[in-house]
């Protein structure tokens, strides 16, 4: 890791496992700074690495580094200069995905708990109109809502079992997923295992598209979070510790079961029911069908995910922004800091300022 040291950092101390670089007059230190983050010089540091439990690196060794720079002072201006505006295109994509990220957590509250009214608006708050809502067992609720335990909402099924009855050869490899897969609101599927199972169990595992996927256990952060399985694998089961939940089409929309299982109110849920243990927690089938979940009439479940889809294809696509920075960035890198692109039709443009102080 590296810095360049502010004007307010001036006269400061540094500590005893960090090296303090004062770049000569024929070298800025913004091109100095980016160099050091760059992928050559990454692979310099490990060649003079030393130790594996706490890595570190000599004074001695660093000094024998070779950073490679264009002669030209201007021609380092410039490719600092362009490395630093995306460096700050990247920073405010960043801070403005956070922003979503928070606005986001409090549009899934003030929906799951408020609701759209018939005009398409939040409700207004209870605080604000008190005799828009009741009491429930989830808390105040809009007054239009009822509320439904999961297991009377859908059909929750645990599934096949690992290293149980030996299966036959000639019976068919399907795709099973496990924990690991399921992710909070997405799957990873870069690993995904075969078990040989019967037609019976394929028939009585598979799952299809509008399946909402939760696990048994794990980590805290891995307990209950729930996935909606849209037939990304044609043909696919799910292991024990995977629950498969089949919503009721006609009474609950499984996007909007998903927003709820994932929201800070069902996982404080999964959490007060299940078993701890040193950072492990469970639930059992039992407990997950007792989950409550409140039910808003169908058409305004569908508003609702409406609202929230709308949020998250802002978030990916901020999210889709920034990858590309990085991309062109790691790739501006590689091009400007070796030499393999030069900025020289740039340089009057960087005539006039003088090297940044070290």
């Amino acid at each position: 890791m590296c810095a360049i040291v502010p004007k307010s950092a001036e006269g400061a101390n540094i500590t005893q496992t960090t090296a303090r670089v004062s770049p000569s007059g024929n070298i800025h230190s913004g091109y100095l700074a980016h160099y050091f983050r760059s992928p050559d010089f990454k692979e310099e540091v490990k060649k003079y690495t030393k130790g594996s439990a706490q890595p570190g690196l000599n004074l001695d060794d660093v000094e024998k580094m070779v950073v490679r720079r264009p002669q030209a002072l201007g021609e380092q201006i410039t490719i600092a200069r362009i490395l630093d505006t995306l460096d700050t295109q990247i920073l405010k994509t960043e801070a403005l995905i956070a922003k979503l990220e928070k606005v986001k957590e409090g549009l899934l509250h003030d929906l799951l708990t408020r609701g759209i009214d018939e005009n398409g608006q939040l409700r207004p708050s209870p605080e604000q109109a008190p005799e828009l809502y009741k009491d429930s067992p989830l808390g105040l609720i809009p007054r239009e809502w009822g509320v439904g335990s999961l297991g009377d909402l859908s059909e929750i099924v645990s599934g096949v079992t690992l290293g149980g009855k030996s299966g036959s050869s000639s019976w068919p490899l399907v795709p099973y997923l496990r924990v690991a897969n399921v992710q909070d609101g997405y799957f990873d599927l870069s690993e995904v295992k075969l078990i040989r199972v019967s037609s019976v169990d394929i028939e009585k595992y598979r799952l299809l598209p509008g399946d909402v996927l939760m696990n048994e256990g794990g980590d805290f952060d891995k307990l209950g979070r729930g996935s909606l399985w849209q037939g990304q694998i044609g043909l696919c089961i799910h292991q024990n510790h995977v629950f498969r939940v089949r919503a009721n089409p006609s009474i609950l929309n499984p996007h909007f079961l998903t927003a709820f299982s994932s929201s800070a109110m069902g996982k404080s849920y999964f959490i007060r029911s299940s078993k701890q243990s040193t950072n492990l927690a469970s639930i059992n089938s039992t407990q997950l069908k007792d989950f409550q979940i409140p039910l808003p009439a169908k058409a305004e479940q569908e508003l609702i995910v409406t609202e929230l889809r709308i949020m998250a294809s802002k978030m990916e696509s901020e999210k889709s922004l920034l990858d590309k920075l990085i991309t062109q960035k790691t790739g501006l890198m590689n091009d400007l800091l070796t030499g393999h692109v030069r900025v020289t039709p740039l340089l009057g443009q960087a005539q006039t300022p003088t090297p940044t102080p070290a």
